[in-house]
């Protein structure tokens, strides 16, 4: 399906891998000229050599920045102030008790997780609304509407992010800019497929069969049975995207495999 969004220019945050980097790929797919961002200037340098190779019509750019920097976000912004879409990606996150989570620790995923998001939709979104056209997107986590207890201190951020992307969709009413969230379940990163990988270090099985026992042992009421690929949420990040999903405003949007056992 062509989405309409062919010569669009997205700014993509924590785009060197991951689900941000899936993202990415879809979005040039659909023509979308793509700013990488990551804090590596060589990272963002290899994925925009990619994206020039796989959809040599669209025109990457290397945006690598730290966002959590005020004056980064505000460099940026001043490198490339037009853009189309916001796709808020980038954040961190780890399994950490209660007990473990400090004033510090705290500071640092709001700073990552919830302010370097907020920092930048306060510099684009006026200029979405100048021009009339926009797409925010936060990306969240099943952990935002049910969290395990394993890491506190990323569910509240993620939580966050759902009563910001909702205030903020109430200042585009009446526009074609839409503020979205996404809600992944749990997703085949690069990262995640090495823990899986360290869970069976000395067991000769193929990869899927380590993937379909961790399901079974650590996520039985997944429905999907399988790691969420990253290509599958960068399908439906290009589609919420898109000019075709105009009427989804202030809306968090689950792709959870399942797991998430409420009707809401």
């Amino acid at each position: 399906m062509e989405l309409g969004l062919a010569n669009k220019t997205a700014l993509v945050t924590g785009s060197t891998k991951g689900i941000g980097r899936a993202i990415a790929m879809e979005l040039a797919r659909e023509g979308v000229h793509v700013l990488i961002n990551g804090r590596s200037e060589e990272e963002a340098e290899r994925m925009v050599d990619q994206l020039k190779a796989d959809f040599p019509a669209t025109s990457p750019q290397n945006a690598a920045a730290d966002l959590t920097d005020p004056s980064g976000r505000e460099a940026l912004a001043e490198r490339y102030p037009d853009i189309d879409i916001l796709i808020n990606n980038a954040g961190q996150y780890e399994i950490r008790g209660y007990d473990e989570i400090n004033e510090e620790v705290w500071d640092t995923y709001i700073r990552t997780n919830v302010l370097a998001a907020d920092g930048l939709c306060r510099l684009y979104l006026p200029r979405m609304r100048k021009k009339g056209f926009g797409r925010i997107l936060f990306l969240a986590s099943e952990e935002a509407i049910m969290p395990s207890g394993q890491m506190p201190h990323y569910a509240v951020t993620k939580s966050m992010l759902l009563s910001l992307a909702r205030s903020l969709s109430k200042l585009t009413a009446g526009t074609e800019i839409t503020v979205n969230t996404l809600l992944p379940g749990p997703t085949l990163s690069e990262k995640v497929q090495q823990i899986i990988e360290g869970f069976y270090p000395d067991e000769e099985i193929s990869f899927s069969e380590k993937e379909r026992r961790f399901m079974a042992e650590s996520l039985p009421h997944s429905e999907l049975q399988r790691f969420i690929r990253p290509s599958e949420i960068g399908r439906l990040a290009a589609f919420v995207c898109s000019p075709y999903a105009s009427a989804f405003r202030g809306s968090p949007l689950r792709m959870d495999g399942g797991l998430v056992p409420t009707i809401f």
